[in-house]
């Protein structure tokens, strides 16, 4: 999904979403305002004061409230929603005047908004940005009372800490909506129930990130909410996030990740990538990591980290599609298709003689051109593949891509087999002091 096809779709939540309601604007109820605030029976007598509000995650746009906790005395008890009358920036009051005074227990599916949302860290997707509610609030939205939006800034903390009529005065157009917030936790500031409930059902809006949105979010999320954020998105785009980090920022990562996470995303990422964030962790953390991966993807990052930094082997790609000149230009075709995943790293085609030396490195739009029926013997053409040997450095890379004019490079052995590849923006990622987000355009399927 493109920039501008992310940003429709943020306009079209906003426009669709509670807070584009006058009514639900208007009547919104700060959760901060509500804290503390005097909770009455049916006759109007003080019974407590509301301690949390109580809602349930169920991967609904705006989560309903199932719920009070309110303080009576030195107890904490659970009112729900049911047997609430009122709910106003005023305080509540109820519908009856039982209440159950066993102290109060978080069941599965709940979350504390007081105790598990407000002042933790949250994703806005829309302004792809990491945020911490200093308020959040609800209202009445088709007859239920729901998460609708959450606010943020200094300016709000200052209104929680002066007096406490000024708590309950929200500022409508400041409030974020909650179709666009994904909430996020950490080990050491709440429970692990709030997280797992939140990870059963993550905010559906994730998905419209791009690795290098989501690569900035992880670079701002603490240790916690950064493990939490990775297993809510697809494996493959959290790997290609990873490969957006920096290259510091991977590296704290790696090392605070549980081990089987950290082990499966490397496994995701793209061999010279992922042996290139490794080369970085200290040495005990690198082999735990390869220690947890599937053998066959730890032997392969093995033998790339085997090779001295800065050379054409540390740098290269270990991902190749090889074939033999008698192969037809749709059989080799149809195999890119299965490599789809793999496709930037995929601009050429090497073919191999006999013996498995390279004899060509036919550009894949070369085959895209060609007949579906043409052998790749017949594709081969002078002057050859443009090759560097796994020890060469990269100054040699850069003179061969540039004397060539081409995209990419194929690292041979002794025997002139194919060892791997080096593309023109993985060079330029090597030659950039600081990696950042810079990526040359590339030809694939």
């Amino acid at each position: 999904m493109s920039g501008k096809e992310v940003q429709q779709e943020g306009r079209k939540r906003r426009q669709g979403g509670a807070l584009a309601q006058r009514a639900v604007r208007e009547a919104l109820v700060s959760l901060a305002g509500l804290l503390r605030a005097v909770v009455v029976n049916p006759a109007g007598q003080e019974i407590g004061h509301l301690a949390d509000v109580i809602c349930r995650w169920r991967g609904e746009r705006y989560p309903a409230v199932a719920g009070l906790v309110v303080k009576v005395g030195h107890r904490a008890a659970y009112v729900p929603v049911a047997a609430v009358a009122d709910l106003t920036s005023d305080g509540v009051r109820l519908n009856s005047a039982r209440l159950d005074l066993r102290d109060f227990q978080v069941r599965d599916g709940e979350v504390r908004l007081a105790h598990d949302v407000l002042d933790h860290q949250l994703v806005d997707v829309d302004g792809v940005r990491v945020i911490r509610a200093s308020d959040l609030y609800l209202a009445r939205v088709e007859g239920t009372w729901r998460l609708v939006g959450a606010e943020v800034g200094f300016r709000v903390l200052l209104r929680r800490i002066g007096p406490r009529r000024l708590h309950r005065r929200p500022s409508p157009e400041k409030v974020l909506d909650w179709a666009a917030i994904q909430a996020l936790g950490g080990p050491e500031r709440e429970g692990t129930a709030a997280r797992q409930v939140r990870l059963r059902a993550p905010n559906s809006a994730l998905k419209t990130l791009r690795p290098a949105e989501l690569a900035d979010l992880l670079e701002e999320l603490g240790r916690g909410a950064r493990s939490e954020l990775l297993q809510m998105v697809e494996p493959g785009k959290a790997a290609d996030a990873l490969e957006e980090m920096h290259a510091a920022d991977l590296e704290a990562l790696l090392r605070e990740a549980p081990t089987e996470q950290a082990a499966r995303l490397l496994e995701e990422m793209e061999p010279d990538e992922a042996s290139e964030a490794l080369r970085d962790v200290p040495e005990g953390e690198r082999e735990r990591l390869l220690g947890a991966m599937r053998p066959q993807q730890a032997d392969r990052l093995r033998r790339l980290l085997g090779y001295a930094e800065d050379t054409a082997g540390a740098l290269m790609t270990s991902l190749l599609v090889t074939a033999t000149a008698d192969r037809s230009v749709a059989d080799v075709v149809a195999e890119l298709r299965g490599q789809a995943e793999h496709a930037t790293d995929l601009d050429a085609v090497c073919v191999l003689d006999g013996d498995g030396a390279l004899v060509d490195d036919v550009p894949v739009v070369q085959l895209l051109l060609a007949h579906p029926g043409t052998r790749l013997g017949e594709l081969v053409q002078e002057p050859g593949p443009v090759t560097v040997s796994p020890d060469a450095p990269l100054s040699e890379v850069v003179e061969r891509l540039t004397d060539t004019r081409r995209h990419s490079v194929v690292v041979v052995d002794d025997l002139h087999r194919p060892l791997g590849r080096i593309l023109a923006d993985d060079l330029v990622d090597a030659l950039v002091p600081q990696r950042g987000r810079f990526r040359v355009f590339r030809l694939v399927p």
